[in-house]
């Protein structure tokens, strides 16, 4: 790494425009016309050597190069704002509806939404925020961040840290204020820092040369505003873990305890009861409403008792220990543990048993023989009666439906359309009787048997769909975002402000910088030298025009 020495002595790093001590320019700023006008001293970084412009040979210098420039992360956070709004334009696979006619991806978006839903699906666009490419596009973002602030605030800490205030004449009669007093009295000189001290300046002296800054603090701005999006990018990749983000729907029915997925087991629940009310159709506030679309529901609650798991043997029955007992309505959910339970829907009549009875083929009344009662979630494999009959239940479709082979299948696990195929041995006969069973469907396979299974009665119960919750980044994008803001304010209501007073003979050089809000800095500097002989500072900028 090749070193530039100054003439006042400094060691600057290669690269560095302005001496880092005494600001003289050490390259480039050459004049810009004819008249001898020379051109202002470009302050941006106070011209410090900056990585990404000075080494560019190995590949780590090009990588670097490439990720401090502020149009690549610029591009970069286009193309994730892009790509975020195109993952809205439909819904996630996660939030599909449970009461969708189908929740299979490939089906659901085309179904929902014609050739572009399937295109949608088939780009991987229902998927985006959990995808590589995304987290990818995130963490580039990232490294984009990290490498433009390292590349710049380094240099720029470096070079506020050992500015001096003595100041080469060429670093002062090239700034934007700037103006020569042939004559001052020492005097003049004290009232001018006594009234910038009044101002909040802070005075540094060195053999006459004076330098009165304030605000330095407000060149972070920018800094902090980045460590404020690392960490919202950081918070938004973590909430593709499991360990800080879950979300999962569960369907808990009535007098049911299962497990709670995505707690690893360790916890379940119990649905108690689910309330479905219905407002007053006698109140005049809805009677209009029900009129027009039927009963408005007042309440959806699920009453829930919350088990934590207790297993001191492995391999044993779980011991529940109940640790909530609550009411989980919209918008009221019950939390645990860090866990949040939200009401987020419900099935109404789904069937919890059937009874079947048994009567003779051709009596017209139907008189029952016989019955049995099928539980739907933990059915038998064979009953056996009073009167002597045995019933073998061959086949269960909980979810009945054909195939496109024609071939009897089960959508789902649940209850919703149930078909049996039963052998039924009655206790006169040596061959059994096969018959298939259905809601509207009772067939006999043969067309020869002397007895018949019927529907006698049913049982329903409610469903309660439960959406489980748990973010724990929430708390990194609360701490960002108040970062963020903070470098926000920092940067946007302070201004870093800078005088420098040089004596010359028996006068003075007096100039000034600022990185915004030049009219402040310019009526600081009039307050400071009223009732004085110096010279108020031109705006070189405005003489250059």
């Amino acid at each position: 790494m090749n070193k530039i020495k100054c003439e006042c002595g400094h060691v600057n790093p290669e690269g560095t425009v302005l001496c880092e001590a005494c600001g003289k320019p050490i390259e480039g700023n050459q004049h810009i016309d004819g008249n001898d006008k020379k051109m202002l001293l470009n302050m941006r970084y106070e011209g410090t050597a900056r990585r990404s412009q000075t080494y560019r040979k190995s590949f780590i210098d090009k990588v670097w190069s490439f990720f401090s420039s502020v149009k690549v992360g610029v591009w970069l956070i286009v193309v994730a704002l892009v790509a975020s709004m195109i993952g809205t334009l439909f819904p996630q696979s996660q939030f599909i509806p449970a009461n969708a006619t189908s929740r299979d991806p490939a089906i659901y978006y085309e179904d929902q939404f014609g050739l572009i839903g399937k295109i949608y699906y088939q780009l991987g666009f229902h998927e985006m925020y959990d995808s590589w490419w995304y987290l990818v596009l995130l963490g580039l973002i990232g490294v984009s961040l990290v490498i433009c602030s390292l590349d710049r605030f380094i240099p720029l800490y470096k070079a506020l840290r050992i500015q001096k205030p003595k100041r080469h004449e060429t670093f002062l009669n090239r700034q934007r204020f700037y103006s020569e007093t042939e004559k001052v009295s020492q005097e003049e000189i004290e009232q001018v820092k006594a009234k910038l001290k009044q101002q909040r300046y802070k005075i540094t002296e060195e053999n006459g040369h004076i330098l009165a800054e304030k605000g330095r603090f407000s060149r972070w701005g920018p800094y902090v505003n980045h460590i404020g999006l690392i960490i919202i990018l950081l918070a938004a990749i973590l909430r593709t873990t499991p360990i800080m983000f879950t979300d999962e729907y569960v369907w808990v029915r009535e007098g049911e305890t299962i497990v709670i997925p995505g707690t690893k087991g360790e916890y379940y629940i119990e649905n108690e009861q689910f309330l479905l009310e219905m407002h007053d159709p006698d109140d005049d506030r809805f009677r209009d409403a029900i009129a027009s679309g039927g009963m408005v529901a007042s309440n959806y609650q699920t009453d829930v008792v919350i088990y934590k798991a207790k297993q001191d043997i492995p391999g044993a029955e779980p011991e529940l220990e109940p640790i909530l007992d609550d009411s989980i309505q919209m918008n009221k959910p019950a939390k645990f543990d860090g866990y949040t339970l939200y009401q987020s829907g419900y099935q109404q009549n789904e069937f919890r048993s059937m009874t079947f009875k048994i009567h003779e083929t051709n009596d017209e009344e139907a008189t029952a023989i016989d019955s049995f009662t099928i539980d739907l979630f933990n059915p038998e494999s064979e009953y056996i009666l009073d009167s002597g009959f045995r019933v073998v239940l061959d086949q269960y479709y909980p979810d009945y439906y054909l195939t496109d082979e024609g071939v009897p299948a089960s959508e789902t696990n649940y209850p919703r359309n149930p078909a049996f195929v039963v052998v039924v041995y009655p206790p006169d006969a040596s061959e059994p009787e096969v018959s298939f069973l259905g809601i509207g469907r009772n067939i006999d396979a043969t067309g020869e048997n002397d007895y018949k299974v019927a529907i006698q009665d049913f049982d329903t119960h409610y469903v309660s769909g439960l959406t489980l919750r748990v973010d724990r980044t929430l708390i990194f994008f609360g701490i960002g975002a108040a970062i963020f803001m903070i470098g926000v304010i920092q940067g946007m209501y302070w201004q870093h402000r800078r005088v420098w007073i040089h004596p010359k003979a028996d006068g003075v050089l007096l100039a000034g910088h600022t990185n915004k809000n030049w009219f402040g800095l310019s009526k600081d500097i009039e307050k400071a030298i009223e009732q004085t002989n110096i010279k108020m500072v031109e705006d070189r900028q405005e003489l250059d025009k």
